[in-house]
């Protein structure tokens, strides 16, 4: 009976029913027995027979039959629920990565690129009813991977992000990071579009002033978190290379304009995040979660199959065999 249910319990109530009927069948039994009076037994050596012992056995099947009956009636049936979800408000999501030479500063493990990679990735799995665009900046900014749906080619995305100063020009172009990002939602039909920038320094470079694109965001309703990486104080960072392309590090100070990013989030209704450990990376990645939530309707299909019929097979079984043995083999039995 696993992972069986019923449409109609409360007729298994009628089971209180049953031993009312045991105790009519004994006091009835008792009245239909045949007596002989008489003074002495001697000479009388009666043994029952097996019929006579066997008898009851029709009472037992005419019991089990209105149990099996009783159980029809209650209706057992088992139930396969098919369930499919709707989002009916969805999210646009860009993620501006900082790509610049200092990410690769050891204060987070095993530096802030790697570490905001790992995060970002859990962040992706965390979204599946949304999609997700990639775009990475230093001096200058380009996108990674426009708007999608596919979760995969998000995450390869996120994945194969590394520094690489052939490609990009040393710096960190908050302007026109945030701006491409902009540039990639504008044209979102999405109820609610948000982009997450990350950065770990000051605006040095690029020629898109951080404010004029956060004006652009606001102008668009896209509402802008704010990411400040790096540790309080001084950090391991990267200055110069070696000949076989390693990297020299050195102690510096961790500047970020935390006053600017303060400023691009609640010109743009968001929030803005330091974070200062791969524990609180993660957290705020948390955070940003539980603060844009997708709305889902979820839509069940139940296809149920019915129980009752075996039992009914079973009961009238039962009832035709206890005919048939009553009117045949005790037909004329006393």
């Amino acid at each position: 009976m696993k992972d069986v249910t019923f449409l109609h319990p409360a007729f298994f109530w009628l089971f209180t029913l049953l031993p009312l009927a045991i105790g009519w069948y004994i006091w009835k039994r008792r009245q239909q027995t045949a007596t002989l009076k008489i003074s002495s037994l001697n000479g009388f050596k009666v043994k029952p027979s097996l019929l006579a012992k066997l008898k009851p056995v029709l009472f037992a099947f005419r019991l089990l039959a209105l149990s099996a009956m009783i159980v029809a009636l209650a209706r057992p049936r088992s139930v396969d629920v098919d369930s499919k979800t709707k989002t009916t408000r969805g999210i646009d999501i860009v993620m501006a990565i900082d790509v610049s030479g200092s990410m690769l500063a050891k204060d987070l493990k095993p530096n802030r690129l790697e570490a905001l990679k790992t995060v970002a990735e859990k962040f992706v799995d965390e979204r599946p009813n949304d999609r997700i665009g990639i775009v990475v900046y230093a001096a200058e900014s380009y996108t990674k991977t426009p708007v999608t749906s596919d979760k995969e080619l998000v995450k390869n995305a996120i994945k194969s992000v590394n520094y690489d100063d052939s490609v990009l020009q040393d710096g960190t172009g908050i302007g026109v990071g945030l701006a491409t990002a902009v540039n990639r939602l504008k044209e979102s039909k999405a109820k609610s579009r948000v982009i997450i920038l990350l950065t770990d320094g000051v605006n040095n470079s690029g020629f898109i002033d951080p404010r004029m694109a956060a004006d652009i965001a606001k102008e668009y309703g896209i509402k802008v978190y704010t990411i400040g990486l790096g540790t309080n104080g001084m950090a391991q960072m990267p200055y110069a290379r070696r000949a076989n392309g390693e990297w020299v590090y050195q102690t510096m100070k961790v500047e970020i304009d935390e006053a600017l990013m303060k400023e691009i989030a609640k010109k743009t209704d968001g929030q803005y995040f330091r974070a200062n450990s791969n524990s609180k990376l993660e957290s705020i990645y948390q955070e940003i979660n539980k603060l844009e939530t997708t709305e889902i309707k979820e839509l069940k299909y139940y296809n149920y199959t019915e129980k009752y019929r075996p039992y009914l097979w079973f009961a009238f079984g039962l009832l035709l065999v206890e005919v048939v043995i009553r009117k045949t083999v005790y037909r004329s039995f006393i």
